[in-house]
């Protein structure tokens, strides 16, 4: 069964945007943490986690929800080169945090004019 664009736009940007969420979460968590004493710095990698539908796409030349449906967004601890915890850098963390509030404010805005599209589709269909 085709699915159409709507459900796959619908659960990408809901896929970021918990990405985005729980990115956000984890840089604050950095940031309340960083002077205490044996604390592990967390990070989202969005990216990576994207590889499965990627790699549907690269094969079948198409993404399906049940392709994004199997991307789990997780805290990863964030390490050194060494595998010991990475010392948190608050300056690095507030230009992550910045930047991260910037990009969800945009997915945010995607989904609000996708539901505003699939508004006027059924609106306009009434007619």
């Amino acid at each position: 069964m085709t699915e159409g664009l709507e459900a796959l736009t619908t659960a990408a940007l809901g896929l970021a945007l918990d990405a985005a969420s729980l990115r956000q979460r984890a840089i604050a968590a950095n940031i309340a943490n960083h002077a205490t004493e044996g604390y592990v710095p967390v990070t989202v990698d969005f990216a990576s986690q994207m590889e499965d539908a990627r790699r549907a796409l690269e094969t079948r030349g198409t993404v399906d929800t049940a392709s994004l449906s199997a991307v789990r967004v997780e805290l990863q601890p964030m390490l050194d080169a060494n595998g010991r915890p990475a010392k948190v850098q608050l300056d690095a963390q507030m230009a992550d945090m910045a930047e991260n509030a910037v990009q969800y404010q945009a997915l945010v805005r995607a989904l609000s004019r996708h539901f505003s599209i699939l508004n006027s589709a059924a609106t306009d269909g009434k007619r």
